[in-house]
C-alpha cells in the first residue's frame, strides 16, 4: 500500500512539472486583465505578430491557480473578414430594341424582390460602353437608378479584363430597363439579377515606415518598395491614384519571404502576394489572403503610357481576435513564440455557433520574456589541478610499493 501511495505522489509531481514545462516552452507572455465572466475576446496587437509563426499556431492561453496548478484555456481564432451572401432573383427578359439613343433591354421581376446587382455577359470581347439603368412599376413611369455607368472589356494576348457588374442602391421595381450607348449591337448572352448583402470586414490600419518609388525606364514599370514598422498580417492594399485621365495598368504585389547571404552580398527572395489591374473605373483596392509581411514590392506596368501619380498608399489587415472560455479562478497569460508548437485541438472548434456573439475585450499587459531554467552546469570532480598531482603521486607510490614487494618475494 505504501508503495502505491509513493508512486501516486511521484506521478502527481511529474504531471505538475509537465504543466509548468508547457508554458516554459514559449518565449513571451502577457498577462490578461479584466476577466469577469466565462467568455471574453482578446484582440491581437501588431507587436505580437512578429514573434509568432505565420500560421498562428503557437498561441496559447495558460492560467496559474492559487495552488500553482497550470491550466490551458481553449480559444477560437477569428479573422474579422467580410461576409458575402448573394440571392438570385428570378426574372425574364421582355424585349430588346434600339433607337437613336442606343440599345435597350427590358427585364421583368414577377415577385416583389429587392435587388441591388446585375451581372451582364456579352458575346463581344472588347468594348467600352456607357449605360443607363432605369426602374418602373408599370412600364410607363421610369426612374433613373444608374446613369453614365461604365462597363468595359479588354481581351488580347496579354490581358483578359472585364468589368460588367452593375451595383446600385437596393431597389424594388417590377421592371428594369438597360440602355447601352453603342454604335454596334451589344450581343447579350445572359444576365443575372441578385440581391447582394455584404457584412464589411473589420480592418486594422498598419502604419508605413518607409516608401521608395522609382520609375524603371528599361522595364517601363513603376516600382514601389514599402516597409512597415514590424511584421503584421496584411490582407488589403489600396493605391490612391489622382490622375483624371482613364488608365488600365497591370499590377503585381510581392512580399519579402526570405533572404540569403552570398559572396556578392544579400540576395532577397520575393513571393507574389496578388496581381490585378489598376483602372479608372472603380477603386484600386486589392484584397488577398492574409499573410504576415513587413516588406512589400509593387510593380505597375505602364507600357508606353506616362506613369501614374499616386497620392497615398493604404496597407490594412483583418482584425485578429481570440474567443476564449475561462472556467476557473486563476492568473491568466497569453503566451506565444514557439517554432515547434503544433496547432492546438480544442473541443470548442467543433461548436463555434455556441460562442456568444457579444464578448467583452480583455486588456493585454506588458510583454515579458519567459525565463528558461538553465541546465545545471557540469563541473569536473576536481577543479584544482593540485589534487590531480596528489592522486598521481599516490598511484605511483602504490605501484612502486607493490613492485618492491614482488621483487622481494622473488
Amino acid at each position: 500500500m505504501k508503495l502505491i501511495i509513493k508512486l501516486l505522489i511521484i506521478m502527481l509531481f511529474l504531471n505538475c512539472s509537465l504543466a509548468f514545462g508547457q508554458m516554459g516552452e514559449f518565449k513571451y507572455k502577457r498577462e490578461l486583465k479584466g476577466i469577469s465572466g466565462q467568455w471574453h475576446k482578446i484582440v491581437l496587437t501588431d507587436s505580437v505578430f512578429g514573434k509568432i509563426s505565420n500560421d498562428l499556431t503557437d498561441i496559447r492561453i495558460f492560467g496559474i491557480t492559487a495552488e500553482n496548478d497550470t491550466l490551458e484555456i481553449p480559444y477560437l481564432l477569428r479573422l474579422k473578414t467580410e461576409v458575402v451572401t448573394s440571392k438570385d432573383i428570378v426574372f425574364k427578359t421582355l424585349n430588346s430594341s434600339r433607337n437613336g439613343n442606343g440599345y435597350f433591354f427590358t427585364f421583368e421581376i414577377p415577385t416583389s424582390e429587392v435587388t441591388n446587382q446585375i451581372d451582364l455577359d456579352f458575346k463581344q470581347d472588347n468594348f467600352d460602353w456607357r449605360i443607363k439603368l432605369e426602374g418602373s412599376q408599370n412600364l410607363n413611369d421610369w426612374f433613373t437608378v444608374l446613369e453614365n455607368y461604365r462597363i468595359l472589356s479588354i481581351k488580347n494576348e496579354i490581358e483578359d479584363f472585364q468589368f460588367t457588374r452593375l451595383t446600385f442602391p437596393s431597389s424594388k421595381y417590377q421592371y428594369f430597363r438597360l440602355q447601352i450607348e453603342s454604335k454596334e449591337k451589344p450581343e447579350l448572352i445572359s444576365a443575372r439579377i441578385s440581391q447582394l448583402e455584404i457584412s464589411e470586414a473589420d480592418y486594422q490600419d498598419h502604419p508605413i515606415k518607409r516608401i521608395d518609388k522609382k520609375e524603371n525606364k528599361d522595364t517601363k514599370q513603376t516600382e514601389i518598395d514599402i516597409e512597415l514598422n514590424m511584421p503584421v498580417p496584411v490582407s488589403f492594399l489600396n493605391l490612391e491614384v489622382i490622375n483624371s485621365f482613364d488608365y488600365h495598368r497591370p499590377i503585381t504585389v510581392k512580399y519579402l519571404a526570405d533572404s540569403i547571404k552570398t559572396e556578392k552580398g544579400w540576395s532577397y527572395i520575393y513571393h507574389t502576394l496578388t496581381s490585378g489591374t489598376l483602372n479608372s473605373i472603380h477603386r484600386n483596392g486589392l484584397k488577398f489572403y492574409s499573410t504576415t509581411v513587413q516588406k512589400l514590392k509593387i510593380n505597375i506596368d505602364n507600357k508606353d503610357n506616362q506613369p501614374l501619380s499616386i497620392d497615398g498608399i493604404q496597407v490594412k489587415g483583418y482584425v485578429h481576435e481570440l474567443n476564449a472560455r475561462f472556467t476557473e479562478n486563476a492568473k491568466y497569460f497569453l503566451t506565444y513564440g514557439n517554432e515547434n508548437a503544433n496547432k492546438p485541438d480544442y473541443d470548442i472548434e467543433r461548436f463555434p455557433d455556441n460562442v456568444p456573439k457579444m464578448l467583452s475585450s480583455l486588456e493585454l499587459g506588458n510583454e515579458l520574456e519567459i525565463a528558461k531554467e538553465e541546465a545545471p552546469k557540469k563541473t569536473p570532480l576536481f577543479e584544482n589541478k593540485a589534487w590531480l598531482w596528489v592522486i598521481m603521486g599516490l598511484i605511483i607510490l602504490v605501484l612502486g610499493w607493490f613492485s618492491i614487494k614482488m621483487m622481494r618475494k622473488e
